[in-house]
Parts: structure tokens; C-alpha cells; sequence
């Protein structure tokens, strides 16, 4: 597991009602726990503490060090700038104890006037995984303070030593860090504790992922994201539609090609129409479009396309020599499950619901979540790329791993709702995520827009109101 891993599984096990004073709670008596099994008790124990969640990690420590041992509690930096709430309220209960001394320090001489030698464990609680660069005073001083004791009093670290992976560190003889290793992580001794996090979290889709998925990357128009979308026919022209309005809502252009015919039908201005003569599209239509995808940072294909024979060697031919990453959806999947070779060497998300998957495949997925699971990743591995299997809870694989969604109601059964599913995943696909979180994410957001629309409307709307729901699931999960 890394580094970006913990920030998203504590916003998604925030997102199960875990919360952040739960956590905060079991890794500080984790760490407290540890050390008094390694060194016993009737300790003198030093806990420095910085201004983040580290920090209030080291106060819960502090804590519950403090039924049996001696404990000072430093907290290195001006209390007023402690941040999170769960810190917060774990310093004021602190404060309000008789028998843990608190020392603030906030000036740089004066750590480097302390002594420590009268201490038998120094916890250093400074700082998180999320600093960068050397530390800055008073920390710095802080940490070189720690450093003259090593090899004199045992020296434990939260979660990772201060100030690492810079040469000014914590010389820590070892440090206890939470739920998993990180494989970020090395050159120093590490002791695992669990915290609280249920098993779900392995798996589940949250507004963890989300938020990292869906940050911007520049501030001009293009460098945000752009999209073509191929789709449409004689008989459809809404659902290419539907899959470009979700997408605008995310990136900054969404080029929509389609046959002429079905073009003339869109008049939002939102979109910027590529028509291609004719009713559908056929090998004459080959170049153009590949041209177009030279433009775009991704490229949706499929929804309302139709399966008229030349379409569908169109589709294959194009999948073929297209060097952008993709998103096969609807009719495309029929005709990719004619001669799956075309995906060799491409990176794509395939977006089949079952029976499509059974088109693709041969077998359809039943059973437990689990035997669903095992079956997706079974199929994403031997084509390699990523299988988002839609229905009441998505599932999703790149063959090595697999996510699930539990966003989304019944309500999300009517017509054109997998087409706003598809413009997302390409969305997020052109934003620069990889196909795996593009495809988990997108499934999140489809839905949680839905379960929004729900709450306003019951199980009855439509998938334009779907779309137009995406902007109001976005900020949502911003804000969560």
C-alpha cells in the first residue's frame, strides 16, 4: 500500500461512519500499547507532538501512557494553529489532566536548552507522511533535540520517523505505523497496529478516490481534460449525447463525433459537434475520426453507434489504431466481443452490464459479490485492461486488483443512465487517471448522483437529470 492510500481510506471509512475520532483514538492506543509491551511500565516518558494529526496522535498516546507511567507532553508549535477537530479535542482533554505535565514550545532555543536525560522513552509525534522537504523550525530543532538521546532512551516514532525521507530525521529505533506497511516506507524498523479499518476498505469506491481523481491539473482551457466522443446512427442520437453532457461537466472540451443525420438534432452549445456524413459510420469515416482523436486526451466509443456490419468493423478497425485511452460502452462492446485481439497492446475500460459481459465473454457473473469479483478480474487479466461490470453494486478490475460501488438505486434503470456512466469514465480517463480509478471513480460518481436525484425526486427521473446532477455529486465529495 503507499502514502495516498491512507488519505483515502480514511475519507472512505469516513464515508461508513467510521470517524476521524475513532481512528485517531485506536492508533494512539496502539502506539501506547507497543511501547509498554516492548519496555514495560513505570516509565518516564517524553511525547513530543507537532500541530497535525500526527501530533494528536502522540496526545492520545500521551494519554494512555499516563495510567501507569510518567509522562510529559511537548507540544512543539503555537496551539492555536492544531487543525483538525479530533487533534483539537484530544489536546483539551489533556489539558484538562493533573497528571500529564505540557510543556509548549514555540522558540527554537529554548528546545535546545532541554534536557532529556532523565527520560526512559521519547515518542516523537511531529510530523506525518504528508510533509515535504526538510522540516522547518521549531520541528527541526525539535528533531535534533530527539536525535542527541538515541542510544540513550528508546526513541518510538508515529507512524513514520519526523522528518522522513530527509536527511533531517528522527533516528527512531523503530516506529509504529498504522493498519499496513507502506511500501514508501524504508531503512527503518516499522510495528504494525490495526486502527479500526473494516475489510471494505480494500475494495470499496469512496469520495477517497474521488478527490484525488479529480483534481485539476491547469488553468487554461484544454489543459483540464478533452474528450471525443464517437457515437450515434440512423436510429439513435441521445445517447452519444448524454455521454458527452456528463462529461463536460469535468473536463474542459468534449468533442461529440457523429453521423450527420443524428447531428443535426443537438443544438447545445455545450458540445462541440464533429458530424460525418451519412446515417452511420462506416471505414470511408476512418481517418477523420482517428485524426480527431489526436486532438483529445481520451476517447469514449459505442453508445448509440448501432451494429450495422461496416459500424462495427469501423469500431474495431479504429480500437485498433487508436493510441488514446478508452472507453468501449454499449454497441462497441458487441462489436469488440467479435475479435477481443483488437484490445492487444491498447489501454482501455470495457463497460458491459451482465448479459453484455456474457456477449464478451461466454460466461455471465452470478453468485456471491466475491464469485462476481472473481470472475471480472479473471476476464480483465486475460484481455489486460479494465472490466466495469454494472449493476447493483459495480464491479471493477484491471486483472490484479478489484473495486466495488455501492453508490446508485433502481431508480438508475431507465435508459441513458450507462451513457452518462461512460461520458465519466472517459472524463476521468482524459483528466490523466488511470483506467482503474477513472472507471471506480466514474461508477461512484454516476451513482451518487442518482442517490442525490433520489432523495429529491424519489426513484423516478430521467438520465439528462442525471447528467445535469453530476456538478451538485462533484462538489459533494470536494466538500466531504
Amino acid at each position: 500500500m503507499r502514502i495516498e492510500d491512507v488519505y483515502i481510506w480514511d475519507i472512505n471509512a469516513k464515508w461508513l461512519g467510521i470517524n476521524p475520532y475513532q481512528l485517531m483514538e485506536n492508533a494512539g492506543a496502539g502506539v501506547a500499547r507497543v511501547i509498554e509491551e516492548r519496555f514495560g511500565r513505570d516509565l518516564r516518558v517524553a511525547v513530543f507532538s507537532g500541530t497535525g494529526n500526527n501530533g494528536g496522535d502522540g496526545f492520545v498516546a500521551a494519554r494512555h501512557l499516563s495510567f501507569e507511567n510518567d509522562v510529559t507532553l511537548f507540544l512543539v508549535g503555537d496551539e492555536a494553529k492544531i487543525r483538525s477537530e479530533e487533534a483539537r479535542h484530544n489536546w483539551e482533554i489533556l489539558k484538562g489532566l493533573n497528571f500529564v505535565k505540557i510543556k509548549v514550545l514555540k522558540d527554537s532555543a529554548y528546545i535546545k536548552s532541554l534536557d532529556l536525560g532523565c527520560y526512559d522513552v521519547i515518542v516523537d509525534a511531529l510530523l506525518g507522511a504528508g510533509t515535504k522537504g526538510e522540516p522547518r523550525e521549531p520541528i527541526r530543532s525539535a528533531i535534533e533535540k530527539i536525535n542527541e538521546y538515541a542510544g540513550k532512551a528508546k526513541i518510538v516514532s508515529v507512524d513514520l520517523p519526523s522528518g522522513y525521507p530527509s536527511n533531517v530525521r528522527v533516528k527512531a529505533d523503530f516506529a509504529v505505523t498504522f493498519q499496513w506497511d507502506k511500501e514508501e516506507y524504508e531503512g527503518f524498523e516499522r510495528v504494525i497496529v490495526k486502527i479500526g479499518y473494516p475489510r471494505e476498505l480494500y475494495h470499496l469506491v469512496g469520495p477517497g478516490d474521488a478527490k484525488f481523481a479529480l483534481r485539476k491539473k491547469g488553468e487554461h482551457k484544454g489543459q483540464n481534460g478533452k474528450l471525443l466522443v464517437i457515437g450515434g446512427s440512423e436510429d439513435y442520437f441521445g445517447a452519444p449525447y448524454l455521454t458527452s453532457k456528463a462529461a463536460g461537466y469535468l473536463v474542459d472540451l468534449v468533442y461529440l463525433a457523429m453521423p450527420e443525420y443524428s447531428a443535426k438534432r443537438i443544438t447545445d452549445p455545450d458540445v462541440i459537434l464533429r458530424p460525418v456524413e451519412g446515417r452511420n459510420f462506416t471505414g470511408e469515416h476512418l481517418g477523420e475520426v482517428l485524426k480527431l482523436a489526436e486532438k483529445a486526451d481520451a476517447v469514449v466509443i459505442g453508445p448509440g453507434i448501432g451494429l450495422a456490419e461496416e459500424t462495427k468493423k469501423f469500431v474495431r478497425e479504429f480500437i485498433k489504431r487508436c493510441e488514446r485511452p478508452m472507453v468501449i460502452d454499449a454497441d462497441g462492446l458487441k462489436a469488440v466481443a467479435e475479435d477481443l485481439s483488437v484490445l492487444e497492446g491498447k489501454t482501455f475500460v470495457l463497460t458491459p452490464h451482465a448479459g453484455e459481459f456474457k456477449v464478451l465473454f461466454g460466461e455471465k457473473p452470478e453468485g456471491s459479490l466475491e464469485e462476481k469479483a472473481k470472475l471480472v478480474m479473471e476476464k480483465a487479466g486475460q484481455i489486460d485492461g479494465v472490466v466495469l461490470l454494472k449493476g447493483a453494486y459495480d464491479i471493477i478490475s484491471n486483472g490484479r486488483v478489484w473495486k466495488y460501488n455501492r453508490t446508485g438505486n433502481r431508480g438508475m434503470t431507465t435508459g441513458g443512465t450507462g451513457d452518462v456512466l461512460a461520458g465519466l469514465v472517459g472524463a476521468l480517463l482524459a483528466l490523466g487517471n488511470g483506467p482503474l480509478r477513472a472507471a471506480s471513480v466514474g461508477a461512484f460518481l454516476n451513482g451518487l448522483a442518482g442517490d442525490m436525484l433520489k432523495e429529491e425526486l424519489g426513484e423516478n427521473f430521467t438520465a439528462l437529470e442525471l447528467a445535469k446532477k453530476v456538478p451538485v455529486a462533484v462538489k459533494r465529495v470536494l466538500e466531504f
